[in-house]
């Protein structure tokens, strides 16, 4: 008689060097191993046809690619944000859908913060004027408010934007949160004075979005957003592309009422050839880089291979995902 197959453990696909630990988690459970770089649904459907266990970075998980898994198998997506899972499907289909959502708070929050300061301080327009025209007035850049004298809005207040507002404390900003989700007191014991979106637009000079991408907060920064910040502005985006209207955004940077942006996710990724901010002045960008250090992304295998162990000997997961994300930040 046959043998019964192995139970199959596979990677969609990731960005990492290697994938050690996940593999070390297949063969103690005897489980085959296969690891693939999947973009679109076909390639994710055959790629888990059957398995047990799926890590997935950014490859469409959708109700196509849950049927295809073995019954009562479960997905981990490798990071915060799962906005590429369907998991109403999962729940339906009986798919658990586990996230990692503490591997790279501090990795984020560092990047968001370097560039909300490198803007603040116009380090990116000063380097340009410098190689145009061999050096600058410090003037040359439009008006330069001390770090002192800034208000920083965290458009939601998760662990990664309470992690922002503590290093960017010390510099003595005035810092204010919107989150509908997060209680005031919450907020109030972070040192940060919690308000309405309005205000927070009103009153900011620099915005740093937290938001998870949901239907709700889709193109959350749109031209109505832009226009009630004060002139001369400044935007950092470390959560979602989705979150930026991108005409929107390049039109504030054209016409000067927005200073600078600087995105470290786009919508989609990666950059559309014809995105209109292809053409924007005051513009920064990384490649979806703010989780990224060799630390980090050790942590974040290793506590993806710790939950997958989890699901492979049938006990609780460590961070399960009921329902479409409602909270918290993402990256």
């Amino acid at each position: 008689m046959a043998a019964e197959p192995a139970r199959r453990v596979v990677v969609t696909d990731h960005a990492f060097v290697d994938t050690a630990h996940e593999e070390q988690v297949a063969a103690e459970h005897g489980c085959g191993f296969a690891v693939h770089a999947c973009t679109s649904e076909d390639e994710t459907v055959a790629a888990v046809a059957g398995a047990e266990v799926a890590f997935v970075n950014f490859a469409p998980v959708t109700r196509a690619v849950l049927a295809a898994m073995a019954p009562g198998a479960t997905v981990v997506r490798y990071g915060i944000g799962y906005d590429n899972v369907d998991v109403a499907a999962a729940g339906e289909l009986g798919v658990q859908v586990a996230n990692v959502p503490d591997y790279g708070v501090s990795t984020v929050a560092d990047h968001a913060a370097a560039s909300l300061l490198s803007l603040a301080r116009r380090l990116t327009s000063y380097d340009a004027l410098v190689r145009r025209h061999g050096w600058a007035r410090p003037g040359d850049v439009g008006p330069l408010p001390g770090l002192a004298q800034m208000t920083v809005g965290l458009v939601g207040f998760g662990r990664i934007a309470q992690e922002v507002a503590r290093r960017l404390a010390p510099f003595g900003c005035t810092i204010i949160a919107h989150d509908p989700h997060c209680p005031a007191d919450v907020v109030t014991a972070q040192g940060v004075e919690p308000v309405s979106l309005a205000e927070l637009l009103a009153r900011s000079s620099a915005v740093s979005l937290h938001a998870p991408l949901t239907p709700e907060t889709r193109h959350l920064v749109d031209d109505a957003f832009l226009r009630a910040l004060p002139a001369g502005a400044i935007l950092v985006n470390t959560a979602r592309g989705g979150l930026v209207d991108e005409a929107a955004l390049a039109a504030a940077l054209i016409d000067g009422h927005l200073a600078a942006a600087a995105l470290d996710v786009t919508d989609p990724e990666p950059w559309a050839s014809d995105s209109p901010l292809r053409d924007a002045p005051g513009l920064v960008l990384t490649p979806h880089a703010a989780f990224y250090a060799t630390d980090s992304l050790d942590r974040l295998q290793r506590l993806a291979s710790e939950e997958a162990a989890r699901a492979l000997r049938g006990e609780p997961l460590r961070c399960p995902v009921a329902a479409p994300v409602t909270q918290g930040a993402t990256a």
